[in-house]
């Protein structure tokens, strides 16, 4: 679902990434760590084409990376749902308003986005806030909405940049249980994380970034 092949990543003078091979399963769970600056979120970036890399070969799914042509990255982005640490939910726009926009760049009927951002609301069981703006939910509720806006879609893949960041150990349960659920139904799931505890004992791939490379793979 998602290989790297001796990846490697420049910003001018810097290594970012450096000789990074790995995969990951249709249908798993993993991870990816590592201290800050230590690549993570520059590696999702690459996986939905917001970067290239300078060296090596990115496959997703059927896409090859290497050669994907501009024009189709929005077609490769419609299996890909990204969940931000920061959220970035419009502000002036309703919960369900905020889910709907993923569905209305691709000209779906507005009846069945009524009923897709319904069903999303209901497996993050939020229906209960769908005409809430975003500054009257908490920091969990905001984070599902963004899983929500993310899996609306039904992508076949799901990148998450540190998912609990912001939010308190019981929250952060909460929202690592969304994702066991969601990736129980079938969506490929990688989560950056540098906090370990949300790993530890999962059974899960976990990828060990540290100064640009890949120090080891191992299970959590």
């Amino acid at each position: 679902m998602i290989q790297f092949s001796g990846v490697s990543k420049y910003y001018d003078e810097d290594i970012i990434l450096k000789d990074i091979s790995f995969s990951i399963e249709k249908g798993d769970m993993a991870f990816v760590t590592g201290p800050s600056g230590a690549g993570k979120t520059t590696m999702l970036k690459l996986i939905y084409c917001a970067e290239r890399p300078d060296e090596g070969h990115i496959k997703v799914a059927d896409w090859d990376l290497q050669t994907i042509k501009q024009g189709k990255i929005p077609y490769l982005r419609r299996n890909i749902g990204i969940v931000f640490q920061d959220f970035r939910l419009l502000s002036n726009k309703t919960v369900t308003e905020n889910i709907a926009l993923a569905l209305r760049i691709h000209n779906m009927d507005p009846k069945q986005i009524r009923e897709d951002v319904n069903n999303v609301l209901k497996e993050v069981r939020l229906q209960h806030k769908a005409e809430a703006y975003p500054k009257h939910l908490s920091g969990g509720e905001q984070q599902r909405v963004v899983i929500a806006r993310a899996m609306v879609s039904r992508p076949a893949v799901l990148l998450a940049d540190e998912p609990t960041g912001n939010l308190d150990a019981e929250t952060s349960g909460a929202i690592m249980a969304l994702f066991r659920e969601i990736n129980a139904k079938g969506t490929t799931v990688l989560i950056a994380t540098h906090n370990e505890s949300l790993f530890h004992g999962s059974r899960r791939k976990v990828l060990y970034l540290s100064n640009t490379r890949l120090e080891k793979e191992t299970t959590g």
